[in-house]
């Protein structure tokens, strides 16, 4: 079959056989959700880290930031290499470094040895991308756009599953339990990949613009960091004020070597299109919303009765929590790909944002109840699931198929750093709502955070909405 790029240049597709394309399907959903449930595994065993390698609990909290930060760094170069003739080879050895990172993180080794197995681990995040350009590539182009949806659905949903699961293990058998996990499924990720994953097509460039690569990550590697370190900004404004500027000048130089390379890292040209510009942009300030309240709710579930509020959950049960935010993202997920034809993806974009702003509304006016916040988490699983699903359809509307991969890398490099500010956010205004002398926030802090949010997603929805006003013509090849 053949498609049609931006540019309104025939783009061929290589479909593969039906019984390849049912093993295809699976394959690919299940990396996704592996290489996001691993990423993942950090935030439930940060306490537990600290006490088993002695450190403090700000070390601690590198085991789930040092994944993020290699993620965000190794998506845009994986994406790339995605759109090359050598996609399946890269694909492979990704899944074999982030195995042999599960390795370091299951060895008795010291606590240096485990943070590098977790940057490895972090690399995988980077796959998300890549199994959507082997989906639009080898499948029928209707069903290839509800695969991209769900892997985009899954990649974020994974959270709450590796979340109980780790919690769980941790509980029994301790923080080494936890990390086997990862080692067995990335192990058998690697396996389904060596499998059933096709050569990419015939035709595309090998090259990679390593200047803008390096360039890209120094900014991300700054930009990502200072989103994490909240005290940075409290103790030292004035470095932290001259690291923001350099990342800055960074993104700025990044920008120009792209627009002067043959081979660009990412089609800054592509990028700058109305469509896809107002789709990072709506992934950027909702992506700030959806994890701020995925960060409220759970710490707020943890809180002991002490503080006057919250529940004492263990973290096994807190992360039952997230139960309900994986299920009705999934369902919303498996949802959203049909009534795309009755529906325009920035609808659904705008749909899911007002969903998830709901989902704020609720934590903000009733949390007084275990069940109120299941519920809460209910709603923003549908709303992100939405959200997600919809997303890759507005981009890719006007993305030449050759290049699926890196265009859908620069949204999900996108998608993290805004992950990075709602944690930060949150962090931010929690710390301001603690009194001197107190360990807890007031219960008000959650409040404003909630408050907070709801203006984040207001804004992704006009943003959305904008996007949907745009002619037809304006937003599709």
């Amino acid at each position: 079959m053949s498609g049609q790029s931006a540019d309104g240049v025939a783009v061929n597709a290589f479909p593969v056989a039906r019984s390849e394309a049912r093993l295809l399907v699976p394959a690919l959903t299940f990396i996704a959700l592996v290489v996001a449930a691993v990423a993942s595994l950090g935030a439930p065993l940060i306490t537990s880290v600290a006490t088993s390698f002695h450190v403090s609990l700000g070390s601690a909290q590198w085991t789930l930031t040092v994944a993020l930060l290699s993620g965000a760094v190794a998506t845009p170069v994986l994406g790339r290499l995605g759109t090359g003739p050598h996609r399946r080879a890269t694909i492979l050895a990704t899944l074999a470094v982030v195995v042999a990172g599960s390795v370091l993180t299951v060895l008795p080794l010291p606590f240096a040895w485990l943070l590098a197995g977790r940057a490895a681990q972090g690399v995988g995040l980077g796959l998300t991308a890549l199994m959507m350009g082997v989906a639009r590539d080898h499948l029928p182009e209707e069903r290839g756009a509800s695969v991209i949806a769900l892997i985009s659905v899954v990649s974020i949903i994974g959270a709450g599953v590796g979340y109980p699961l780790a919690a769980l293990l941790a509980e029994l058998g301790g923080v080494r339990a936890a990390y086997s996990l990862g080692l067995v499924v990335t192990a058998a990720a690697l396996v389904t990949a060596w499998r059933s994953v096709p050569e990419a097509p015939e035709g595309r460039s090998p090259h990679v613009d390593v200047a803008g690569a390096v360039v890209l990550a120094a900014a991300l590697l700054l930009v990502l960091f200072l989103a994490g370190e909240r005290n940075l900004w409290s103790r030292h404004l004035a470095v932290a004020a001259v690291l923001a500027v350099v990342a800055v000048v960074l993104l700025g130089l990044w920008a120009v070597i792209e627009l002067r390379s043959a081979t660009p890292l990412v089609d800054v040209r592509a990028v700058r299109h109305p469509a896809v510009a107002g789709a990072n942009l709506a992934m950027f300030v909702g992506g700030i919303g959806m994890y701020l309240l995925l960060t409220l709710v759970t710490r707020y579930a943890q809180t002991p009765h002490g503080a006057g509020y919250g529940f004492g959950l263990t973290t096994f049960v807190a992360g039952l929590v997230l139960v309900p935010f994986s299920v009705l993202g999934f369902v919303a997920g498996r949802l959203t790909p049909r009534v795309r034809t009755r529906i325009a993806d920035p609808l659904l974009l705008a749909g899911g944002a007002i969903v998830v702003g709901g989902g704020f509304a609720m934590f903000a006016a009733a949390r007084s109840d275990l069940a109120e916040l299941f519920l809460a988490m209910g709603v923003l699983g549908f709303g992100v699931g939405c959200f997600s699903a919809a997303m890759p359809g507005v981009i890719l509307a006007v993305t030449p198929r050759s290049e699926t991969s890196s265009a859908m890398s620069f949204n999900y490099v996108v998608r993290s750093v805004g992950y990075s500010l709602g944690s930060a956010l949150g962090g931010l205004i929690l710390t301001a709502g603690t009194g001197p002398g107190q360990l807890f926030p007031d219960d008000s802090a959650y409040t404003t955070a909630a408050l907070a949010g709801i203006g984040a997603m207001a804004i992704t929805t006009l943003t959305s909405l904008a996007l949907a006003r745009r002619r037809p013509s304006e937003t599709n090849p």
